[in-house]
């Protein structure tokens, strides 16, 4: 009886190894998250207000200059305060791994407009200015996570 067990020993374990190389093939390498030109197409639509606010920023510090408070204001509420939802929308339809900074960098660059509105109602032009060139800096760090076409 041990003679025939001895035999089968070698089949079950032929068997068993050719089940298990069978089942537990090589994991498939996944390809990274890309864009798609239409989703490209959509961001970049949605990037023409963030883009348009950003090119009038030098508006911003020639106002902060002249100490014109009351406008300085006005343009943060009104042409500024507007790209808020271009941003939250951007943000969501990044690649995963880029949406957390840019969601970072929209909240800092809405915190840098808040403080230059503050500044503007004490007026303190110098607390402006520097939060005026970390208003740039998310602005920027925002626009260079949008792919290009």
């Amino acid at each position: 009886m041990i003679k025939r067990l001895r035999s089968l020993l070698p089949l079950i374990l032929a068997l068993t190894i050719a089940f298990l190389t069978a089942c537990g093939g090589a994991p498939e390498a996944k390809a990274p998250p890309t864009y798609t030109p239409e989703k490209i197409a959509q961001l970049r639509q949605y990037s023409g207000p963030i883009t348009a606010a950003r090119q009038r920023m030098p508006e911003l510090a020639t106002l902060i200059a002249d100490k014109e408070w009351i406008d300085v204001g006005n343009f943060i509420h009104g042409p500024l305060g507007q790209v808020r939802g271009s941003m939250g929308f951007i943000s969501r339809n990044l690649l995963p791994k880029d949406q957390d900074t840019a969601k970072e960098a929209a909240k800092e660059l809405f915190v840098h407009l808040e403080k230059i509105d503050t500044a503007a109602k004490a007026d303190r032009i110098d607390i402006a200015e520097r939060q005026y060139a970390e208003a740039l800096k998310d602005f920027d760090a925002f626009l260079d996570l949008i792919p290009d076409a």
